[in-house]
């Protein structure tokens, strides 16, 4: 009886230390040989009967560690190695093909164990409503090339659109890929922008997505071998796309961009504070350009998992997205909407 105490008091510790203390699966046979060890005395001084068949031990153990917490705390380690890859590639900035293949093999990594984390969960973290994803998160990795801002609707929806062009590829290279290159060539050579937070905050009552990411302009300026002091100030703010949203089934996020704003960063100024009250329809812009047909600006991410501070979103080309709950929350406070 003592025995079989000690195993339950043994793998209710493993299970709760598993969720709360760095993540390091215990093997199961230390386990047996410490829970075994600690129960020989009690064991030769109340009996001295011996069994046939298999200790009880091993079929309580069993049933008890793999099954109560093993998955869970496996979940929790890949999540720790995901954030620490996330940080080694800087949200995935890092690698970045146009540049070179460096780093090419830490990303693949890096996809492999969000695959594996997906893999391990099943379908059991796959959200079946708003709710489910409700709040703020931020972007911690992506394994995207050529902008951790394609996380944001507009883009998604610019990725959505290349699909029904009659020419898929130019130059040789799919064209939704191309543009996304000669976009970050454009704005990010030379150090003229940097991307900073990228976040998303989902409103289940309004059924909205308002996806951010902060940008800073001229954040290095200076003449080359010479100077030594910024030519130009630094200027920026935050992005903000609001989008209508709602959940379908299989964890299908569906999103019909509306509107593009901003708003200011603490500590980065702005072009003047008229540019905080502009909002951009591009849902009624969208659908007038011609190459667009009258089509919404509509897109589409799978969320294969969610808890409650870890978020998976997949594109349609089966690139990743990694969110996790702020650390910093920041309120939103934009034209039109109430903070909350």
């Amino acid at each position: 009886m003592m025995r079989e105490f000690l195993v339950i008091l043994v793998a209710i510790q493993v299970c709760v230390s598993g969720a709360f203390v760095a993540p390091a699966l215990v093997p199961k046979d230390a386990v047996k040989r410490m829970v075994l060890g600690s129960s020989s005395a009690a064991s030769s001084a109340t009996t001295t009967t011996t069994t046939t068949g298999p200790p009880a031990t091993s079929s309580i153990f069993d049933a008890l560690i793999p099954v109560s917490c093993s998955d869970e705390v496996k979940m929790e380690r890949i999540k720790s190695q995901i954030l620490q890859l996330g940080a080694a590639l800087d949200r995935g900035q890092s690698y970045n093909p146009t540049s070179g293949d460096y780093y090419a093999s830490t990303m693949e990594v890096a996809k492999s164990k969000i695959e594996e984390l997906i893999a391990l969960s099943g379908t059991s973290k796959v959200p079946t409503n708003l709710e489910s994803i409700a709040g703020e998160w931020e972007l911690v990795l992506t394994t995207v090339k050529h902008g951790i801002f394609r996380s944001s609707p507009f883009f998604l929806a610019v990725q959505e659109a290349f699909g029904y062009a009659e020419e898929k590829e130019a130059f040789g290279e799919d064209k939704a890929t191309l543009f996304f290159k000669l976009h970050e060539l454009q704005t990010c050579s030379w150090g003229a922008s940097k991307i900073g937070r990228v976040a998303q905050r989902i409103d289940p009552e309004e059924k909205y997505l308002y996806s951010e990411f902060d940008t800073s302009i001229f954040s290095l300026t200076v003449i080359p071998i010479l100077g030594w002091f910024k030519l130009l100030p630094t200027f920026g703010g935050c992005v903000v796309t609001a989008s209508k949203c709602d959940m379908a089934e299989g964890g299908k996020l569906e999103m019909e961009v509306d509107y593009t704003t901003s708003q200011p960063v603490q500590g980065l100024q702005g072009l003047g504070e008229w540019i905080w009250s502009v909002q951009v329809p591009v849902g009624v812009i969208w659908k007038l350009l011609p190459w667009n047909k009258g089509r919404k600006a509509t897109c589409a991410v799978t969320i294969p998992y969610v808890d409650q501070d870890f978020r998976i979103a997949q594109d349609k080309d089966g690139d990743l997205f990694v969110y996790t709950r702020p650390v910093v929350p920041r309120e939103l406070n934009i034209k039109g909407r109430n903070p909350k």
